[in-house]
């Protein structure tokens, strides 16, 4: 680890932003070429250099304080303790020569989030090459490269990059024409953009009950929901796993109903051998920092109609013309992505095998060190290939939710509840005509672990799920 946080004294600013990113730990230990230590930077130090007009070029040793925290081989534990507090995390341990040896870092609060982002790959070449462009805005090559990439990663031919996951959903409702006195089925297990967006587009969501199998909306429930009014459905592809596609479009078919997938935890994710996004008429994604690959905020739809992509370009940009400059024949939104953040948003999507690969191994991991007799993991189920967002598990009856998050706090991980069920908030229960005793029963006892691709003490964590378990 200790060969990651080291950068060269000529380094330029430049490369070592790089060597912080790729390190997650937001600092670079600045030595010459027999490991003498000349100093500290941080990420800190570079954006206040860059903002005293100190250019990506200029050689780090030029903006190294001649004072830095540091500490010595024959140090004691309690005497490094002392060197490090809220703001200074992480120092520098050197020989009685000053050749840098090691690194003590300290841990307080929060050691496992429940998710962060990973920018190792491109990210930071290919925003750079955006800023340089000067095309910063919502115009630029980035864009168009990342709505082709994702759109055929998720089995789709066009693809609309959108400011973020619930601007994905309201501009297909709007590009499908659903609106006042039209009813869109819902699930009760939701994050609340997915029924947000229902209402803003002025049309009444329906509430229905999800499987227990998959935590997913049940075709079953779908169907009883079902009256002239509705218009379509959104099913959501919860947690990274996938909902029963067939049995939604075979109802669609049969009552004319439009099918928008709400994928925004699920990108990857499949349905007898297709990426959800691309059996409705419009898939949309979120790459909110939390999401499988992100931009920092961000959206897309997915599509295979050339005629809704069209239309949802031109209410994405304003509803202004294609052919005719500041010309509106309908009323839009400014629903666009950045150039900057599309930048961020290709880089990631060229490592999102490897993404969900390593999350995936952390999930083994917890598989093999939770009590089966305590936790039960979300289903593989026959047909449906679920990705690993986030590590989500129920709790058996002998073990508390509270506590258990509780205890694991006071261990620095934070652990998340599932979402609480949409009729469960005075706001939307009127929307829900029907019991859904499923999702009540599946929120109370949900709980999300940290996941994320940039985990590295999945060995330190694992060690403390044995304990607290004891």
């Amino acid at each position: 680890m200790i060969k990651k946080l080291v950068c060269n004294l000529n380094y330029s600013l430049i490369e070592v932003m790089k060597v912080i990113n790729e390190n997650a730990m937001n600092i670079s230990f600045v030595v010459d070429e027999d490991l003498i230590m000349h100093g500290v930077v941080t990420d800190g130090d570079i954006r206040r250099a860059l903002l005293n007009d100190t250019g990506l070029q200029e050689p780090v040793r030029k903006i190294l304080s001649p004072s830095f925290s540091y500490g010595y081989t024959t140090d004691s534990h309690e005497k490094l303790l002392s060197k490090v507090n809220e703001a200074i995390r992480v120092i520098p341990i050197v020989d009685e020569d000053f050749h840098l040896v090691d690194f003590f870092e300290c841990k307080r609060g929060s050691q496992f989030p429940v998710a962060i982002p990973n920018l190792s790959g491109n990210e930071f070449k290919y925003l750079t090459d955006a800023f340089m462009s000067s095309w910063i805005s919502s115009s630029g090559e980035y864009i168009a490269r990342f709505e082709g990439k994702f759109s055929g990663y998720s089995d789709c031919e066009f693809g609309v990059a959108v400011s973020n996951g619930t601007a994905a959903i309201h501009l297909a409702l709007l590009a499908l024409d659903i609106g006042e006195d039209d009813e869109v089925i819902v699930p009760d297990l939701t994050f609340a953009a997915s029924i947000n967006a229902v209402l803003h587009a002025n049309a009444t969501p329906v509430i229905v009950d999800v499987e227990e199998e998959s935590w997913c909306i049940d075709p079953i429930k779908i169907a009883e929901a079902i009256t002239p009014k509705t218009k379509a459905i959104i099913p959501v592809h919860l947690y990274g796993q996938a909902c029963d596609m067939e049995s939604i479009i075979t109802l669609a078919n049969q009552y004319d109903l439009k099918v928008i997938e709400d994928c925004a935890e699920a990108h990857g994710a499949m349905y007898q051998g297709k990426k959800v996004g691309s059996f409705g008429e419009i898939g949309c994604f979120s790459f909110f920092g939390n999401k499988v690959i992100t931009t920092g905020e961000g959206g897309m739809c997915v599509t295979n109609d050339v005629v809704l992509d069209q239309k949802m370009r031109v209410l994405r940009d304003h509803g202004m013309s294609k052919t005719k400059r500041y010309w509106h024949e309908v009323v839009g939104y400014n629903y666009r992505m950045t150039n900057l953040q599309a930048a961020i948003g290709l880089a990631q999507l060229e490592r999102i095998d490897d993404i969900h690969n390593n999350r995936n191994l952390y999930e083994q991991a917890y598989r093999s060190v939770l009590d089966s007799k305590s936790f039960t993991f979300q289903n593989d189920i026959n047909g449906r290939t679920k990705i690993t967002w986030l590590v989500s598990v129920l709790l058996k009856d002998n073990i508390s939710r509270n506590a258990f998050i509780s205890i694991l706090k006071d261990r620095g991980i934070d652990a998340r509840p599932f979402f609480y069920p949409l009729s469960a908030m005075d706001i939307y229960k009127k929307y829900c005509k029907f019991e859904t005793p499923v999702a009540h029963k599946i929120s109370k006892i949900g709980l999300n672990l940290p996941t994320y691709e940039s985990l590295k003490d999945v060995n330190e964590i694992r060690g403390i799920m044995v304990d607290v378990q004891k």
